[in-house]
Order: C-alpha cells, then sequence, then structure tokens
C-alpha cells in the first residue's frame, strides 16, 4: 500500500498515527506508512523519539522511590546559579570599584604632601635640628623656668608679665620654659630671685651660654 509522502497534511498524519504506533494499537498498514513517512521527514523523526521518551519515562514502575527534595534542591541550585554574563559584570564592577579607591587614596596623600611642603616652605626653617646644627643662642638674660602644673594659665601671664618676661622656648619634655626680659631697662638678676621666691614656681635657673 502506497501513501503520499512530503506534505503537511502527511506529517499531520504521522502525528496522529505516533500514539498508536507506540501504545501497539495501530495497525500494521499505519505502523508501515508511519515508518516510511519517518524515513523521509526529520521533523516527524524528532517528535516520534520525543514521544518514544515520554512514553518511557511514564511506563516506568511506580514503586521506584522518587526523592522529592532533590530533585528541589538541584532546581534551587540552578536557578542560584549566576550566569556567566552575570559574574563577569559582577568582576568588572569590583575591578572598577578597586581601582576607584587606590585614585582616592593616592589623590589624598599627594594633597598630604602638597599640604605639608606649603606649610614648610611658608615657616621659612625647618622644624627638625641634626646634631651638626649648632644650637640657637640664647637671649640676654634668659631664665628656665619650671612652673609647677596646678598654676593656672592666667598666673603664669601675669607673673611674668609682672616680671617684664615673656617666654621664647619651651615646654621641653620635663615641662620647663626658656623666658626672657621683654626690654633692655629689665632686671633678669631681680627677675630670677623673684621668680624663686613666688609660690607655684618649682625650678628658675639662669640659662648659662657657653663662648
Amino acid at each position: 500500500m502506497t501513501f503520499p509522502s512530503n506534505s503537511d497534511r502527511d506529517c499531520v498524519r504521522a502525528w496522529e498515527a505516533m500514539p498508536w504506533v507506540l501504545q501497539g494499537s495501530a495497525t500494521h498498514e499505519q505502523g508501515e506508512w508511519l515508518e516510511s513517512h519517518l524515513a523521509q521527514c526529520e521533523a516527524c523523526r524528532k517528535e516520534y523519539a520525543q514521544q518514544s521518551r515520554l512514553r518511557q519515562a511514564m511506563s516506568l514502575p511506580s514503586d521506584i522511590p522518587v526523592d522529592a527534595n532533590i530533585g528541589l534542591g538541584r532546581l534551587l541550585a540552578r536557578l542560584d546559579t549566576p550566569e556567566p554574563q552575570e559574574v563577569r559584570l559582577r568582576s568588572r564592577s569590583g575591578n572598577w570599584l578597586n581601582r576607584a579607591l587606590v585614585a582616592v587614596v593616592l589623590i589624598q596623600a599627594l594633597g598630604i604632601g602638597a599640604l605639608g611642603m606649603k606649610l614648610w616652605s611658608a615657616d621659612g626653617s625647618p622644624l627638625y635640628r641634626t646634631l651638626s646644627q649648632e644650637s640657637p643662642p640664647a637671649a640676654p638674660g634668659a631664665i628656665r623656668v619650671v612652673p609647677d602644673t596646678a598654676m593656672t594659665l592666667a598666673d603664669w601671664n601675669a607673673l611674668l608679665h609682672a616680671l617684664r618676661l615673656k617666654v621664647v622656648g619651651g615646654p621641653n619634655d620635663v615641662g620647663a620654659y626658656t623666658v626672657a626680659p621683654t626690654d633692655s631697662a629689665a632686671a633678669p638678676r631681680a627677675a630670677l630671685q623673684q621668680l624663686r621666691a613666688t609660690r607655684g614656681i618649682r625650678l628658675a635657673e639662669p640659662v648659662i651660654t657657653t663662648p
């Protein structure tokens, strides 16, 4: 028996016959015609293979245990796995953020360095002194004074003003200040004696200058 082939109508007929053939309830002629059509039509061959796999899966014994949790876990794992493009985008965004942070740190470092150079140049003299440099000469009549920590700033300023003294250095590591007369008319010796007699002054000694 010969059937027409290679037409849309034949494909529709083949799809209608597939379930019957797979179930074994089709006639011999239907089976031969479907076999002949599948040999010539690739689309119908794929559909027949798909239906065959589906029927095979549905015909599995019902006593085979099925763990729904395992299947659900696999599905969730696939959903949580990022796409390759998303991973690349995250990597690029992370690299961009790191570069931006490095640039900000470099800009801040350059700004701090420029500010330090500006302050140093404005002062005109370095804030450090090497061992090879000579110590600056002491002012004439200079006195080294160590006030008590309990003395207030107001009392300290009033004492210096009364003795016509001014602070020219200090405090050092032990809290000593170097004071000197504000003008040539002041008497350093009398000021030294007055400092030693003043309550709140722990030490008052003249600064000895070496020639």
